[in-house]
């Protein structure tokens, strides 16, 4: 068991609800439990969302992309004005797709 239920457990207020001890062993649970969820879930989740954002600024004509629908093709033309990739996916076929529908670069 976490020291910290062990503590909460363990005070005789909590029981009735009342008095600064049960005060306290609640902050003390529901701080360590933000920080577990911030580091666990958050941290990364904007350290990827600042990875794809990179990785559409650096795209390029030529670059081999695939899109969150599964379609693989090379980048055709940009226009970053309206946030459109015209997308190569065989010689006859290009598609507009939107920049932020790009999943990955392949190599």
């Amino acid at each position: 068991m976490s020291p910290l239920l062990l503590l909460f457990m363990a005070d005789p207020n909590a029981a009735q609800g009342g008095g600064t001890g049960s005060f306290l062993a609640t902050w003390g649970m529901l701080i360590p439990l933000f920080l577990i969820m911030y580091f666990l879930l958050i941290r990364p989740q904007r350290k990827r969302q600042k990875e794809h954002e990179k990785l559409l600024t650096e795209l390029k004509k030529g670059d081999k992309i695939v899109t969150n629908s599964g379609f693989f093709g090379t980048i055709f033309a940009i226009n970053d004005e309206k946030n459109i990739i015209v997308l190569k996916i065989s010689e006859e076929v290009k598609v507009e797709i939107l920049k932020s529908s790009i999943a990955a670069k392949v190599d």
